[in-house]
């Protein structure tokens, strides 16, 4: 958690010299998917930012309450286990909405800086009938799925919806120039 905030203060300091996105328009075209809303700009004083911080502080307090009781009570029987549930629920309550912001020098993918040297590679998809994004949101139907594969990761990040085809191309272009390929290009 603490990792996520202090990745989420560095994005957001970088975040001001952005090539892309730049202007609102271009940040209407971004997509976050679970929520279907547009990206919104990432700085210290954004909704975003701030509920990452103040949700982080109030789930260390809630973390070291719970962490107190189960340690000064007696309750390590099989059904007060599921108290671990709520330690992961806890810690994974505190996200970031999800961003992509193209830097001279790397990505900020879901308030994380990543390195080009970091990227293997991008995917894009057409959100057509029979993909399994279509219908799910209007702005979703005919816009472009990206994702971005890194490397030495378990964990891959979320991708994200380009609602045009012009923004994606000004996506794939600037992600080329800084030498990142697309999926298909490696084979």
């Amino acid at each position: 958690m603490l990792r996520n905030l202090l990745n989420l203060k560095k994005a957001a300091e970088q975040a001001n010299s952005a090539l892309y996105p730049i202007h609102e328009s271009e940040f209407a075209e971004i997509i976050v998917p679970v929520e279907w809303k547009p990206m919104e700009p990432l700085s210290k004083t954004s909704k975003s930012y701030r509920y990452v911080k103040w949700g982080t502080l109030a789930a260390l307090v809630l973390l070291s309450v719970l962490l107190l009781v189960v340690v000064t009570t007696d309750i390590f029987t099989s059904p007060y286990l599921s108290m671990a549930y709520i330690f992961f629920a806890i810690i994974n309550g505190v996200r970031h909405r999800g961003s992509l912001f193209i830097l001279p020098k790397g990505i900020i993918l879901n308030g994380k800086f990543v390195s080009y040297h970091q990227i293997k590679h991008y995917q894009t998809e057409q959100i057509v009938r029979w993909h399994d994004l279509y219908g799910l949101d209007p702005k979703v139907n005919n816009a472009y799925k990206l994702t971005i594969k890194l490397k030495r990761t378990w964990f891959q990040p979320q991708y994200l919806v380009v609602a045009t085809a012009g923004q994606l191309d000004k996506i794939t272009t600037l992600m080329e120039q800084n030498g990142v390929v697309s999926e298909s290009k490696m084979d």
